[in-house]
């Protein structure tokens, strides 16, 4: 964890680019198009190949994603892209430890978190997950104001877990109460 998000965005691209040197295969997870957009700007200054998919190559997503697990690939993408498609390892990748997914930023939710880093270590492969965050980024801005600037007292993993479990709960509440309005409106209306 980091105090400011460009620290963060430092700190991942150099770890980013160290996996890349090494032929390692890079997944980097981001919760917003313009997260993935800012890593993919600090990639292109490092000089290093990528691929970025977001909201903008929907018909290409599941291609994209399957090639992550090539020799030096490093692809870029939102969260959520490309769920359902495997992620084959090249050959000779399982030796240098697999596929290596960095995480850009807490989600609101841990499920979503884990969803991205089970891309890595798939049906017995190797790979591991790493998460950059920073006091900064919008998790802990909306749902833990207070905690946010005592991560280095507390802990990251306290904070982020403090963090997402406001997040969850307002979630929580939102969805009960879509529900007893469409309850409502059923009820209330003759048609």
């Amino acid at each position: 964890m980091y105090e400011t998000m460009s620290e963060k965005y430092d700190e991942a691209v150099k770890r980013i680019c160290e996996l890349n040197d090494k032929g390692v295969p890079v997944l980097v997870g981001t919760r917003s198009v313009l997260s993935s957009e800012e890593i993919s700007r600090r990639l292109q200054t490092a000089k290093r190949s990528h691929r970025v998919l977001n909201a903008t190559q929907t018909a290409q997503e599941a291609s994209i994603v399957a090639e992550a697990g090539q020799k030096g690939k490093i692809t870029v993408a939102t969260n959520m892209a490309g769920r359902g498609t495997d992620i084959k390892l090249a050959k000779g990748v399982a030796d240098m430890g697999g596929l290596h997914v960095v995480a850009t930023e807490p989600a609101t939710s841990y499920r979503v978190d884990r969803q991205l880093f089970g891309r890595a270590a798939r049906q017995g492969d190797p790979g591991c997950a790493q998460m950059f965050c920073s006091a900064d980024d919008e998790l802990f801005l909306r749902h833990a104001p207070l905690y946010r600037k005592l991560w280095r007292t507390i802990g990251a993993d306290r904070v982020i877990r403090i963090a997402q479990n406001r997040a969850e709960r307002l979630a929580r509440f939102n969805r009960k109460q879509v529900l007893r309005s469409d309850d409502w409106m059923d009820q209330s209306l003759p048609f």
